[in-house]
């Protein structure tokens, strides 16, 4: 029999109820990759008991015939997400030994469904980087190689706990958080596919706070079918958000039909980027052939503010995280450093509780939100995430989908960039648009670069569409045909 940790979550799922394996006997097989993987340092906190309990109780389940849509699948959850009982750190100093009394809504919903929790995530440190290096808990190491190269490669960020995992088979698919690529970019540089839905579609509420207006819960998997099936579980309505969007959430898996006659494709001339890679631009042609070979028309389009998006949202996203990571004080929970007094107490835990990356952006923040520079900045920021939305408006009254590179680069070494901020935040310049617009995308592999190391395609699409950016991305995946898998050198 295939190894069952090379199943796919669908395969997985068919084979569960067709009762080939137990819920228990394919959730042993993770708890071993997992260790096996350590290396990788993907998880922050493995939960091996409560797997096991959880898998028992999928097998009753399953056995009564009352198995929910995602029963006995084992998942990674990354480490911004509240889990009730289990410790939940968002990768920070600051929230040492933080045991939430509850449960995040989009993890409940997973749990709900028969979902089976193999640990906590590792991620940038409240999401906030671009290659998972931020983390109190260390860096991910990505487990692709340049090709004749033992370089240590990043995984990309925040969600690299997740992607990594995904792409080194220690789970079969994960929940990840897109805040300004960080579900797409980290599943372009590990070669699994990965999907920002519409801001709204996934309930924020028990996820730690980066943006409040940017970030959106989001599945990573293995293929586009896969994510299709997480998503359905992971999407609602939710009364405890109030940026949650009640609208029906259609049976994405359905959606799935190959079929794209007719459908318009928007190829943005802004996208071309100076710097960028041949081979990626030749990927990029590629994926609209493809396209084009399945019965979609391809079009030329202009999305003229493109080129404001990254200063707008290193604008707007530090605000937000100046406001929402004022909470953590040392008072109530996490790590607290006494002084003489409640201000020194306040500074000293927030001094040694931050990581440099979240320092900064606080810094930053703080900055365009004080009184002499909010109209300058954040105002003025505002204005310009309208305008962007308003070029999607525009593009989608005449295309259906827009076809775009995920990432202007391929994985690069670990502390290549860490010296070079304006660098790293550069590595988000095509995901960004879509958190600014709040639409959705999705990230798919689509071949490789000359080193050897994936490389993805990104489909944007109009806002609560993500069954035609899904429909238009398993027909993309179809004709990529992208099979390549990392040579496990860390079990070596």
């Amino acid at each position: 029999m295939t190894d069952m940790t090379d199943l796919s979550l669908a395969e997985a799922r068919d084979g569960l109820r067709a009762r080939r394996f137990s819920a228990l006997e394919l959730t042993d097989a993770y708890l071993a990759a997992m260790t096996a993987g350590q290396p990788l340092n993907c998880f922050i906190t493995e939960t091996p008991d409560r797997a096991r309990d959880m898998a028992r109780a999928s097998d009753t389940r399953l056995a009564a015939g009352t198995a929910g849509p995602l029963e006995g699948i084992p998942l990674g959850v990354k480490d911004l997400f509240c889990t009730k009982d289990v410790l939940s750190t968002a990768a920070s100093h600051i929230l040492d030994g933080f045991i939430p009394a509850y449960e995040s809504t989009v993890t409940a919903n997973l749990w709900n469904a028969g979902a089976v929790m193999l640990g906590k995530l590792n991620l940038d440190e409240f999401a906030m980087g671009s290659s998972n290096e931020t983390s109190y808990y260390g860096p991910v190491l990505n487990p692709w190689r340049r090709t004749g190269d033992t370089a240590k490669l990043v995984p990309g960020g925040s969600s690299g706990g997740s992607s990594a995992a995904i792409a080194a088979g220690l789970c079969l698919a994960a929940t990840g958080t897109d805040t300004g690529g960080s579900i797409r970019q980290p599943a372009a540089f590990t070669g699994i596919v990965g999907l920002k839905p519409t801001y709204g579609r996934c309930s924020r509420w028990g996820i730690v706070a980066f943006a409040s207006s940017l970030d959106q819960a989001g599945p990573m998997a293995r293929n586009v079918r896969d994510t299709a099936i997480l998503l359905a579980v992971m999407a609602g309505h939710d009364p405890k958000d109030s940026t949650s969007v009640d609208r029906a959430v259609p049976d994405y898996e359905a959606a799935l039909t190959g079929n794209i006659k007719g459908l318009r494709v928007g190829i943005p001339a802004e996208y071309r980027v100076d710097g960028m890679p041949q081979g990626i631009e030749a990927m990029w042609r590629q994926g609209a052939r493809w396209l084009q070979d399945a019965g979609a028309e391809i079009i030329e389009i202009s999305l003229p503010h493109t080129r404001y998006a990254l200063p707008a949202y290193y604008i707007v996203a530090p605000a937000e995280a100046s406001s929402n990571l004022a909470r953590y004080d040392g008072m109530r929970y996490g790590l607290r450093v006494t002084g003489k007094d409640l201000t020194e107490t306040y500074e000293r835990s927030r001094g040694a509780g931050f990581g440099a990356e979240v320092k900064r952006r606080i810094l930053i923040g703080t900055y365009v939100l004080s009184a002499g520079y909010y109209d300058a900045y954040y105002l003025r920021a505002q204005r310009v995430r309208t305008l962007i939305a308003n070029d999607f408006k525009a593009a989608f009254e005449i295309v259906d989908v827009i076809l775009t590179p995920s990432t202007p680069t391929p994985a690069f070494a670990l502390g290549e960039r860490n010296d070079d901020p304006i660098g790293m935040f550069l590595n988000d310049v095509f995901t960004v648009p879509a958190n600014l617009a709040g639409i959705p995308g999705i990230s798919v592999p689509a071949g490789l670069s000359e080193d050897g190391l994936p490389l993805g395609l990104q489909l944007l699409g109009k806002a609560f569409d993500e069954e035609t950016v899904l429909r238009t991305a398993g027909v993309l995946e179809g004709a990529a045909a992208f099979t390549a898998r990392p040579a496990q050198w860390w079990r070596t």
